[in-house]
């Protein structure tokens, strides 16, 4: 990785390009800094660190949202809209023909998310605005032009974001969007390794404890990260033969290729969704005023949201309690479905199986046709199902120390997924570049 950016390096183009991302990361940083004016900063930011449930949306934002600085909402109105665009492409003809229409469609489709975006900032800067006047953590007050402030600085600020990242795919290294969420996990990380530090070595009863913990921590960390790295790389190559045919005088075809089926098909999304269906109702449920609780004087509600808060799960320091690890089992359930889900909308064998065939391709050993999507289909089912389970591990991990023995960080498997993959392709359209300067200097001399 670092000989792969030395070399970067040395290329002027490359270079500049790598200064222009990391510039514009550092206005990310800044503007992560600047508080929303009329906000009481003191006061949300002591909410927030009460509020365990929001850590998934703060880890997202670099930590802006619980400092409620202009860039609060950060790109995650635009993550949003790119999946319900996504998700909407299936179910509206006229989105799916968009999408398979090149070039011009694909610009359509990101100029309705763009749109989509700020719909969802005006709505979501609306309700902190609202929620946190009735709280009295503005000073104004909740007045017409206190309200309108705040919805103006979050929405350009989310707009701004979008705007900035799409600016470094276009000049920069990467993809843009995924670069600002890489920064946003990876700024906490520091504070998140001082804690463990503190709590598991500085902290620890005898010498011998303390370097225990802290082999214990670095071994689940690398451990993770290599599994994920795995987890990301790893493929189920199908051959495909292609038939040869008469093109005039010449005899062309005959080679032989691959279908490269990735084992994790559905990336993130999977944890994603899974964790937004858990976050939400606490989240409405705090803006309400309701905590989840225990014990015989709580209500159902409270109970079943306290299923929900990964903050319950796998505590063993009660029965009472680790009844609530319930909401561990539907988290998973949860994953494997959304995994089958998103695969089905985003990879059709039925389509593969008749652009294969009319190209004069098949699969060694069996018939073009219905029978080419019938083995698609049984062996990405069984792929989905490694990929799930391998989702399930890294999610769970961080869920299972904390719970188990409070150790408590910003990042989880969402995270440290979202690092790794962001990370390898980078590097990887790095080395593309490089190798496309290369062969652009051997042909023009």
């Amino acid at each position: 990785m670092f000989q792969t950016v030395r070399n970067a390096f040395k290329i002027k183009e490359l270079r500049n390009k790598i200064l222009y991302t990391l510039v514009a990361l550092v206005i990310v940083r800044i503007g992560c800094q600047l508080p929303v004016p009329g906000v009481d900063a003191s006061y949300i930011s002591e909410w927030f660190n009460s509020q365990n449930s929001l850590d998934f949306f703060n880890q997202l934002t670099g930590g802006s949202f619980s400092s409620m600085s202009i860039f609060a909402l950060n790109i995650t109105p635009y993550i949003t809209a790119s999946i319900i665009v996504q998700l909407l492409t299936i179910a509206i003809p006229r989105l799916e023909e968009l999408h398979k229409d090149g070039e011009e469609g694909r610009k359509k489709l990101a100029e309705y998310t763009r749109y989509l975006t700020i719909a969802l900032s005006v709505m979501e800067s609306a309700a902190m605005a609202v929620g946190f006047g009735r709280s009295g953590y503005l000073t104004e007050g909740v007045s017409f032009t206190s309200v309108s402030i705040i919805i103006v600085s979050l929405t350009a600020g989310s707009a701004y974001l979008m705007w900035l990242g799409e600016q470094i795919t276009e000049r920069g290294v990467g993809n843009g969007i995924s670069i600002i969420l890489l920064y946003n996990i990876v700024s906490r990380i520091p504070e998140d390794m001082a804690n463990l530090y503190e709590k598991f070595v500085s902290g620890a009863n005898t010498v011998t404890n303390g370097l225990l913990g802290a082999v214990v921590i670095i071994v689940v960390l690398i451990a993770m990260v290599v599994f994920i790295v795995v987890l990301s790389d790893g493929e189920r190559r199908i051959s495909v033969q292609y038939s040869k045919k008469t093109q005039g005088r010449k005899l062309v075809g005959g080679q032989s290729s691959h279908i490269p089926l990735k084992v994790n098909t559905a990336g993130v999304i999977p944890v994603i969704f899974a964790g937004s269906l858990f976050s939400m109702p606490i989240v409405i449920a705090n803006f309400a005023g309701v905590q989840p609780a225990s014990g015989d004087g709580a209500s159902l509600g409270q109970k079943i949201l306290k299923i929900l808060n990964q903050n319950a799960w796998c505590n063993f320091e009660s029965f009472g309690e680790f009844k609530y690890t319930l909401g561990l089992v539907i988290y998973i359930a949860l994953l494997i479905f959304f995994a089958y889900f998103y695969t089905s909308i985003t990879f059709n064998p039925q389509e593969i199986a008749i652009n294969m065939k009319k190209q004069g391709g098949f699969i060694p050993g069996i018939r073009p046709g219905k029978p080419t999507t019938d083995y698609l289909t049984k062996v990405l089912n069984s792929i989905i199902l490694i990929g799930a389970i391998g989702l399930s591990v890294v999610a769970v991990v961080p869920i299972f120390f904390s719970g188990a023995f409070g150790a408590d960080v910003s990042f989880g498997g969402t995270s440290l997924i979202i690092i790794v993959g962001v990370v390898l392709e980078t590097l990887k359209q790095i080395e593309s570049q490089m190798l496309v300067r290369h062969y652009r200097g051997f042909i023009s001399e």
